[in-house]
């Protein structure tokens, strides 16, 4: 089971917690998480990714053991305490401006 913590706009979009559980086949990956995600909330396709393309939007960011997973591939497997659901997934809206 893997736990995904989700910013209050999305959580609020999908009608969740602040903290969901996914069931991922295969080795836990940034994909086969959002995959999960949007098939379970499928209100977020087109909210944390372009539906196209499958690339991360550019305001969301990927946390997960105090690390910035942003920019991994997205099929990179997971850290494995997040794999393992020790550690949450957190998906944050990124803040820009000055």
């Amino acid at each position: 089971m893997i736990r995904v913590v989700l910013p209050h706009h999305l959580r609020t979009l999908a009608g969740t917690g602040r903290e969901v559980e996914l069931q991922v086949e295969g080795p836990a990956t940034q994909r086969r998480v959002l995959d999960a995600l949007e098939a379970a909330y499928p209100e977020l396709r087109g909210t944390i990714r372009d539906p196209t393309t499958e690339r991360r939007r550019d305001f969301i960011r990927f946390f997960a053991c105090s690390e910035d997973l942003s920019h991994e591939p997205p099929d990179a497997p997971l850290p494995e305490p997040v794999s393992a659901g020790r550690e949450p997934l957190h998906v944050v809206g990124a803040m820009a401006g000055g």
